[in-house]
């Protein structure tokens, strides 16, 4: 039996507890506007992919992820891929009261206030995911996969500077600029013959514009148009990223002269192990083997 109300799964720990002080308040307003919720919370890492698979199974098709990206990333893993056979589409609308809230940004800069009216109104629209293969299985996201520096700025700000919410994000860039490295990680565009081998700062494979909260990594990014937002950024050195730092978040990053992107709609990876990934604001170590669009996968409330 579909359930008429919502689901709102709850990161307490999101935003370094901002979630759990003010989800009461938070959730107090939904109400107010007439929404029913049903609410429970998470306790530990994973749990929010549980609970959303166990109400899913129960009927619910109505989401409110609580939290950051994360909670939305955990969320969006116990939809799918169930999700995608069901002739009942999946909602899933965002509180930010996390650190980052990523997706969101590419519709508003009011977060909660906006949220709450599109719940009011019943604003909806189809919205793509990426399915990341791995080899231990696979994975959905709807921020971006991101190898290479701000992966290595994500880790870092999650382990040293989780406290210190987005100002701990530029913490993060400063510190790993000083141990800056770059990698190669082999890869190919839609079936190309070529694979792409060479050294790069960063390759993201994006379905929004941001990440780490104002960071515009993938400034053309539209996660309605059916594509995969491919950004690769060369072997720029410490002085030449230092200076173009500020272009990281205006997005202009991309007129840079080492700088490439492209629209796709599958991307395969070559790589000889697991490595660092960055997807939708987690650390995880993968063998990353290929990711493809899902066209208008779920509805977002925006």
């Amino acid at each position: 039996m579909i359930q008429p109300h919502f689901l709102a799964i709850v990161n307490p720990a999101a935003g370094g507890g901002r979630c759990g002080r003010f989800e009461r308040a938070t959730l107090g307003r939904v109400r107010r506007a007439g929404i029913e919720i049903e609410v429970v919370e998470t306790s530990r890492r994973g749990d929010a992919t549980d609970i959303a698979r166990k109400g899913y199974n129960k009927g619910f098709r109505k989401f409110l992820a609580v939290g950051g990206d994360g909670t939305s990333f955990e969320i969006l893993n116990g939809l799918f891929p169930e999700a995608l056979s069901s002739t009942a589409r999946v909602a899933l609308g965002f509180l930010p009261l996390g650190t980052g809230n990523s997706f969101l940004r590419d519709f508003t800069s009011q977060g909660v206030e906006y949220t709450i009216a599109a719940l009011k109104s019943g604003k909806r629209r189809p919205c793509d995911v990426i399915r990341l293969r791995h080899s231990q299985g696979e994975l959905y996201f709807i921020n971006l996969l991101s190898l290479g520096f701000p992966t290595e700025v994500g880790e870092t700000a999650n382990r040293r500077f989780k406290r210190w919410g987005q100002l701990g994000y530029i913490f993060a860039v400063f510190t790993r600029l000083l141990a800056l490295k770059h990698s190669s990680f082999p890869h190919r565009l839609d079936n190309s013959s070529e694979w792409n081998s060479n050294r790069a700062l960063f390759l993201s494979f994006s379905n929004s514009k941001f990440t780490g909260g104002k960071m515009m990594i993938a400034p053309q990014a539209d996660s309605t148009d059916g594509s995969i937002e491919y950004v690769r950024w060369g072997p720029v050195g410490r002085l030449g990223l230092l200076k173009a730092l500020p272009t990281l978040f205006s997005g202009t990053h991309i007129q840079h002269p080492l700088a490439f992107r492209a629209g796709a709609k599958k991307i395969e990876f070559r790589l000889d192990g697991p490595v660092n990934v960055m997807i939708d604001g987690e650390i995880l170590r993968l063998e990353c083997r290929s990711i493809e669009i899902l066209p208008g996968a779920f509805d977002a409330i925006v």
